[in-house]
């Protein structure tokens, strides 16, 4: 009994050993790599958590951004900015009623604040990514390859259409100004888009836009410079119309 009670104690002493020898062999993350990886994936768990609109004080919830589509949202400062704009435009008179509809391409961050600044609102999200399909009615399945595939009923139907081309080609730019033509109502509407400063001249051409001083932000900081047009001056509101810009007026 004495001798198999040392032989055991002999085996588990290497298999111990060798246990230690197999842990030794694991790959060690540094402390630096470690840090990284725990902030990537705390970046991931706050994307994954609903943002409300407006940092979370009720209203329209936004879904996390999908790089893959190209989804980058607005800043707070840029979507209230276009939020009092738009809301001023659909109720010129200051009384508060809407006189007119709003369309969204593929702009769901400023659908989001303006339904939390004013729930009544009508407004409509023309988006290629169907989670948005959570709004209901007011959500439009958009692809913009398919620039008029959408319901009849809204050829013509809105006074303000913001657009903002997921992509910066001249071929995205070009099938989304077929769409805000068939949004748009033919006289009195106003446009708003939001795109690349690299597209100026291509937006003036197609759409008879011009940029403003007011330069829009994303809440992940873009490399592209980005700018807000119009095809109205916007006076002493978002900076009116770039005088520098060199474009005539």
């Amino acid at each position: 009994m004495a001798a198999s009670g040392v032989e055991d104690e002999r085996v588990r002493k290497e298999l111990g050993e060798k246990e230690e020898e197999e842990e030794d062999d694991t790959p060690q993350l540094s402390a630096v790599a470690a840090a990284a990886l725990l902030e990537f994936l705390e970046e991931q768990r706050r994307q994954e958590e609903p943002d409300g609109a407006g940092g979370g004080a009720g209203g329209v919830e936004l879904v996390a951004e999908d790089w893959r589509l190209s989804q980058f949202w607005y800043d707070e400062r840029t979507a209230r900015a276009l939020t009092e704009e738009v809301l001023r435009l659909v109720s010129p008179s200051g009384s508060g009623s809407a006189a007119g509809a709003v369309a969204c391409v593929a702009c769901p961050t400023l659908y989001a604040y303006l339904k939390k600044s004013d729930p009544g609102v009508p407004a409509q999200l023309l988006e290629y990514d169907e989670r948005f399909g959570q709004y209901g009615g007011d959500f439009t399945f958009y692809d913009y390859n398919r620039p008029e595939e959408l319901p009849p009923a809204m050829k013509h139907a809105y006074r303000v259409v913001v657009a903002d081309p997921p992509y910066l080609s001249k071929e995205c730019l070009e099938k989304v100004a077929k769409t805000v033509s068939f949004l748009a109502q033919p006289e009195g509407s106003f446009l708003l888009l939001l795109t690349g400063e690299v597209q100026k001249d291509r937006a003036l051409e197609l759409l008879n836009v011009r940029p403003c001083g007011f330069r829009p932000q994303h809440s992940n900081k873009l490399g592209n410079e980005f700018r807000l047009f119009t095809n109205y001056d916007p006076a002493d509101r978002l900076g009116g119309w770039d005088q520098s810009d060199g474009a005539p007026i």
